[in-house]
């Protein structure tokens, strides 16, 4: 029994050896695509600024933190939260006067008090930034929209990037005398969220006084996908 299962081995192992050799991979059509959305932003984030000048850090410091309270009380009159309002950054620099052939001499003091505030309604980032600068902020860093949910259009922005892919596979084995078969693989690749988008304020710094509301555009943002496709290309009858 064991001679007989020896020899049929002997004799498996080629055939099986031949049979793989003999399989021919069809031929494919591989696809590179990208699908786009739109999608409407409905939160931002503002970094804002209190930003003191005196001729000790001590005094600078005082200033700025009476003038940071105003600002942050201003934001919870406006509606928001403890967590939305964080401390991002905070320094002191010394300002120093250089002259020819001297060291430097300190001449004050600069205090840089940084918030980070998470605005959920549109509606309020004109407030926010008015509010803020009427309290004694002076910088805005840095103003940037967001989607709060992307979901949806990341799966839109797949199915176009698919449909993308399809449409040029059939033009691909059309060229080449075919046509498109079914599809063999789709990997989903990288996934570009909207970046944010800088809003600069620096005029705005000056018109504290101003009766109107600082006006907003938060605009589109685009969602992106990329993939790969492979589809099986049917050849010409013969």
């Amino acid at each position: 029994m064991n001679r007989f299962l020896a020899i049929f081995g002997l004799i498996s192992q080629p055939l099986l050896a031949q049979n793989n050799a003999n399989i021919v991979t069809p031929p494919q059509i591989s696809v590179a695509s990208r699908g786009e959305v739109k999608v409407n932003p409905d939160r931002a984030t503002i970094q804002i600024s209190v930003q003191t000048k005196s001729p000790t850090a001590a005094a600078a410091a005082a200033e700025n933190a009476l003038k940071q309270k105003a600002v942050i009380d201003a934001l919870k009159g406006l509606g928001l939260h403890d967590t939305d309002i964080s401390t991002t950054d905070y320094s002191i620099n010394p300002e120093q006067r250089y002259e020819p052939n001297k060291e430097p001499v300190v001449v004050g003091y600069t205090v840089t008090n940084t918030l980070s505030v998470e605005v959920a309604s549109l509606k309020l980032v004109g407030p926010v930034i008015d509010a803020s600068l009427a309290k004694g902020a002076n910088i805005i860093n840095s103003l940037q929209f967001s989607a709060s949910n992307t979901d949806a259009a990341r799966r839109s922005a797949i199915a176009l990037a698919i449909e993308h892919a399809r449409g040029d596979a059939d033009a691909a084995a059309k060229a080449a005398g075919g046509s498109v078969g079914g599809l063999l693989e789709v990997t989903i690749g990288a996934y570009y969220a909207p970046p944010p988008r800088p809003f600069d304020m620096k005029a705005r710094t000056g018109m504290v006084a101003a009766a109107e509301q600082t006006p907003i555009n938060p605009g589109e943002q685009t969602v992106s996908i990329d993939l790969n496709t492979r589809w099986t290309f049917v050849g010409p009858t013969r």
